[in-house]
């Protein structure tokens, strides 16, 4: 057998020790005043807030996964106004996402600098922060998902700052908010508690709910922000899973409009493949959500940017595409 580390010799301490590079009062508002971008995207941005309300007026899925630092760039209300608009029926996040969102709502603060703790040993050894292992212990046992474990438990606890938790605003609007995990990807791996079959099968779980919700992507949206690997990995599988049984059914999942959020910049056409010669070739966002997986009838976008400008630029411009589908439906009426 491979040698295995003690993780009893481990010392866990309070996040009352930690320094935090994040608090509450980062989170936006929703009546605050978006960042100015350019006319370009502000362009895509408007026709991607008429393609959410489309598909919620059609029932189709609105599918969003999105990187943890989209919890961080402080959307958190923007998204949860999206949900209970239903402008959003699915939100997938990376394994990171939870903690953070759990510490938001725990303490109303978050992130630690990797640069400091790592040098002390200390980085991710935080006590409150590995509570999220018995969770998913316990939420794996009740046959729950990663992320309806975690939002049930800030639902049914104390924590003071749940009205900006995505996972809590999930299990209140049933919207599935759902968490996909690499196994030595987060901090709570680290810890003695940690039990990787319970998290193994809570993940799983959670992507078969996304495999559900891409069942029904015909007409819909799906949106990947801030997320280079997990969010196009878990979105093309579950695509040819969907796509597998809608074939036999004699259905199509091939109209339907993708869009990536980054913060990288893409040269030349983003819907055309780029060729093995560029390093960009092996950018999953590029070529699986942009070109091959839209590639029947579908439709891509893309939109380089902060998220704390683009995602509260998103709602704002499906807002402008509710008050006018209401303006018609008003005028249709008189």
């Amino acid at each position: 057998m491979y040698p295995q580390f003690d993780r009893n010799r481990l010392i866990i301490k309070p996040l009352r020790e930690r320094q935090h590079d994040l608090a509450i009062a980062h989170q936006l508002p929703l009546d605050a005043v978006p960042t100015p971008i350019d006319e370009q995207s502000l362009r895509v941005l408007d026709i991607l807030g008429e393609r959410l309300v489309a598909a919620r007026e059609r029932g189709a899925a609105i599918l969003m996964l999105m990187g943890a630092h989209v919890i961080r760039a402080g959307v958190a209300l923007q998204l949860i106004d999206l949900m209970e608009r239903k402008l959003l029926t699915h939100l997938g996040m990376n394994g990171a996402g939870p903690i953070h969102d759990y510490e938001f709502a725990t303490i109303g603060a978050t992130c630690e600098s990797v640069a400091r703790y790592i040098r002390t040993g200390e980085f991710g050894l935080w006590r409150e922060t590995a509570e999220i292992n018995n969770i998913i212990r316990q939420g794996a046992a009740n046959d729950q998902g990663f992320g309806e474990a975690v939002g049930l438990a800030i639902n049914q606890g104390d924590s003071p700052y749940r009205q900006y938790s995505l996972t809590a605003a999930g299990v209140r609007l049933g919207v599935p908010v759902t968490v996909h995990v690499g196994i030595g990807y987060d901090i709570i791996h680290e810890h003695p508690n940690f039990d990787p079959a319970s998290f193994a099968v809570a993940s799983y779980r959670d992507f078969l709910s996304v495999c559900h919700t891409v069942d029904n992507l015909e007409g819909g949206v799906f949106l990947c922000v801030g997320s280079a690997v997990m969010g196009p990995e878990i979105y093309l599988k579950a695509l040819a899973m969907a796509r597998n049984v809608a074939h036999q059914e004699g259905r199509q999942i091939a109209h339907f409009t993708t869009a990536a959020f980054d913060l990288i910049p893409i040269q030349g056409d983003f819907q055309a493949e780029a060729p093995k010669s560029n390093p960009q070739y092996y950018y999953r966002p590029w070529k699986t959500i942009l070109v091959r997986t839209v590639a029947d009838g579908g439709e891509s976008f893309y939109v380089c940017g902060d998220h704390r400008h683009t995602i509260p630029l998103l709602r704002l411009a499906a807002l402008r595409a509710e008050a006018k589908l209401a303006g018609g439906e008003e005028r249709a009426e008189v």
